[in-house]
């Protein structure tokens, strides 16, 4: 717990600010609602540093305390979520993208977003229409540093324009899920930011050379659509060069 209690201290900020946001992401994370002692083992702090963060967290509403003494985020942070929504309109903008590579005959299409240095969000996701396919969902929390979105987010994270040599796309096999593959690319923001990464993904069997080079195309196109609906600018065709090294 101690060491755990130093890295968190190591963090820039307000400490008493960074730990409330600790206990957030914890709340967040478990996807149900937590005992104080479940708050304890997942943040590192002591039972008497997380009561009082608690308090000023429900006077906010972003925590609520249930009747069986359990927390859970609060009708506040239901409205953080709805507020980024309708500010960046990204399921609006990505959604019909993802039916379009449907239309397309790719694997299954996704979104994903920066969580933290170790976790990506999988924002939102549909399923192919081939009869088998990889576990995936909305909402779920995936690792950074397995797959290639995670990929995409760890090395586009500067956004545009692109370093010589740095690859657009990138293509996992069995990284993350041994019997799993996905290729992903960035879609970018005004001001050339990485917004997320769009990956197409499904069974490894699936991924043949052949497979990937025809999925190529219209990933890379529901990507410059994306980006370009979002207020960016897709970056030139010399720059969309790729890192799809054989498994």
């Amino acid at each position: 717990m101690a060491e755990r209690s130093a890295r968190s201290a190591a963090r820039p900020g307000v400490e008493a600010v960074n730990r409330a946001i600790a206990v957030l992401v914890a709340l967040e994370a478990n996807a149900k609602p937590m005992t104080l002692a479940d708050l304890a083992r997942a943040t590192g702090m002591y039972k008497s540093t997380i009561l009082r963060l608690l308090a000023s967290l429900e006077s906010g509403r972003l925590v609520a305390r249930r009747p069986d003494q359990r927390y859970a985020l609060g009708p506040f942070a239901w409205r953080l979520g709805c507020a980024f929504d309708a500010t960046f309109d990204l399921k609006e903008t990505l959604v019909p993208v993802l039916h379009w590579l449907i239309e397309q005959g790719t694997e299954s299409p996704s979104f994903h977003v920066r969580h933290d240095d170790e976790t990506r969000l999988c924002l939102c996701r549909i399923d192919s229409n081939h009869p088998t396919l990889d576990r995936v969902r909305e909402g779920d929390l995936l690792p950074m540093r397995r797959g290639a979105p995670g990929r995409v987010l760890r090395m586009l994270a500067s956004g545009l324009p692109l370093r010589d040599g740095t690859p657009l796309v990138y293509a996992s096999y069995g990284e993350r899920d041994p019997s799993c593959a996905a290729i992903a690319t960035g879609v970018f923001g005004a001001g050339g930011e990485l917004v997320g990464a769009l990956s197409l993904s499904g069974p490894l069997e699936r991924f043949s050379a052949r497979a990937v080079k025809r999925m190529l195309k219209p990933l890379l196109a529901a990507a410059a659509r994306a980006t370009r609906a979002l207020g960016g600018t897709w970056p030139s065709k010399n720059a969309a060069i790729w890192n799809l090294d054989a498994r």
